[in-house]
């Protein structure tokens, strides 16, 4: 049951609102059928009034292929100018006017889809302006990046306690939102046939790699001062981690998982720097197009050392996963976009079948999980051909959610209807994001003070490193990581999962 409240964005007219919050907040209203219990409100410094702001919304709506929302426009949507030095009073104002009208019972979300130097004096505004408590509930959610460092985050956290309980915020990560995600807890413990392998007994090595096709766009100013570490290992590879290698809840209660989540951060052997590979995407060709070199973007200093990919090894000393490495990768202006985990199982304790000038015929079973592009999952196992001679080939079990469904939801469209549920379980706790960034810091301090950067071609699959390359453009991930090094990795068969 979704109770009627108040969605309030702060950064209403920006990219964030226009390309994802609008188009998912009406996707909620029309697919769970409660628009008559919501009411959006745009808050910003653009010089509009309530039309104005609908008609920003019909455009957005209409970018992302929704061309009838002019009714809901119209009588859900309001917006609230404030300039950049003013209090929130105007705010406060315009949110009592619409409960009135509306008849809302006084329960908001506030969803601060602003830079991160804005965070701390809207939060101060909301709790000066009386904004942090109502007569209903009151749910603010803060963008990422949180913090840019543990003290900033320790700092930021403080902050947001003296306005609001633990309980009221909400911390989002748009890739906790995404089905395959989310299908991970099931897929680990609803499963006996996978949580009983899930572990340092049967599995060799995991791998993470989120592969990106794009450069940095418009974002110079906050990606030169972020890097690859912040803006992608920090947060998105390290949620996916926690979820992969968590030990089991006691109950799918919120809390119960968040537990397990911060327990296993907690439990992740100091980084070992040798194991990290930095670099920089310089010229290259992707799609048969010149794209230029990091420095040479717009607004991008022409003596960045900013890494733009970034590999290396995570250890975590617990009883579940002593001895069993983790391989974390990612990367932009890679050749294809891909987000995948990959489990790769240990070999048969002894060797039965030979090939050519009797060599080991050892192919590691392993299950991929599929992000993106193409939701799902696939299976990889031995068979034997048909026919007398003793020939043993891998094939594949696949599940791809599009086969079975008819569409997936957008990530924010989940995260925004949980949060209007008040379900935190994919929202990341206070000491979550300090465990996070106290195992980061010793690799930020690393990359500003010297750490080899290597240089790579745009459109290829990233430098020379003990972890890479990291992915093909047609299938599973090239130069395979093997925990012995005498195994070396082969090239192998596309499986034409990623575009």
């Amino acid at each position: 049951m979704i109770e009627p409240h108040l969605f309030v964005i702060y950064g209403g007219t920006g990219d964030l609102s226009r390309r994802k919050l609008l188009p998912s907040m009406y996707q909620n209203m029309v697919d769970s059928g409660i628009s008559d219990r919501s009411v959006l409100l745009g808050v910003s410094s653009r010089d509009l009034d309530d039309n104005g702001y609908r008609d920003f919304a019909r455009k957005a709506l209409s970018e992302a292929g929704i061309d009838n929302a002019g009714p809901w426009c119209d009588e859900r949507v309001y917006f609230q100018r404030v300039g950049r030095h003013e209090g929130l009073g105007g705010v406060a104002d315009k949110i009592a006017a619409i409960e009135t009208t509306h008849r809302l019972p006084g329960n908001r979300v506030f969803y601060l889809a602003l830079p991160p130097n804005a965070f701390p004096p809207v939060i101060t505004a909301l709790s000066k302006a009386g904004l942090n408590q109502s007569a209903g509930w009151t749910r603010v959610v803060i963008e990422k990046p949180f913090g840019h460092d543990l003290p900033s985050a320790q700092a930021l956290n403080n902050l947001v306690h003296r306005h609001f309980d633990e309980s009221q915020i909400y911390r989002i990560d748009h890739y906790l939102g995404k089905e395959t995600v989310r299908n991970l807890l099931a897929f680990r413990f609803a499963n006996m046939l996978f949580e009983s392998s899930w572990n340092r007994d049967r599995i060799d090595a995991i791998e993470i790699t989120v592969a990106e096709t794009l450069g940095i766009g418009s974002r110079a100013a906050y990606y030169d001062q972020a890097g690859v570490i912040r803006d992608m290992l920090q947060n998105h590879l390290t949620q996916l981690l926690a979820l992969v290698a968590m030990e089991a809840p006691h109950s799918f209660d919120p809390e119960a998982i968040r537990d397990s989540k911060v327990q296993l951060l907690n439990a992740v052997r100091h980084i070992d720097l040798d194991e990290l590979t930095l670099g920089q995407y310089g010229t290259g060709r992707l799609n048969g197009d010149t794209m230029p070199g990091y420095r040479d973007e717009p607004e991008v200093r022409d003596d960045s050392t900013t890494p733009t990919y970034a590999s290396l090894r995570i250890d975590i000393d617990n009883w579940r996963w002593q001895g069993v490495p983790f391989y974390l990768r990612t990367g932009k202006r890679m050749p294809a976009k891909s987000s995948r985990i990959v489990i790769r199982f240990r070999p048969p304790p002894i060797c039965l079948f030979h090939g050519k000038r009797d060599k080991c015929v050892e192919h590691q079973n392993s299950i991929k999980l599929i992000l993106q592009p193409n939701e799902g999952f696939e299976v990889s196992f031995d068979v034997k051909t048909p026919g007398d001679a003793l020939r043993l080939v891998e094939k594949q079990l696949r599940f791809m959610y599009a086969d079975e469904f008819d569409s997936l939801p957008d990530a924010y469209q989940t995260l925004l209807f949980d949060i209007i549920q008040g379900d935190q379980t994919l929202f990341v706790r206070a000491d979550e994001v300090e465990a996070s960034w106290r195992l980061y810091d010793p690799v930020i301090e690393a990359a500003a003070n010297g750490h080899p950067l290597l240089t790579y071609a745009a459109g290829t699959w990233g430098p020379s490193g003990r972890h890479t390359p990291i992915q093909s453009a047609a299938g599973p991930i090239r130069g395979e990581v093997r925990t012995s090094p005498q195994a070396p990795a082969t090239d192998p068969q596309p499986d034409g999962e990623d575009r």
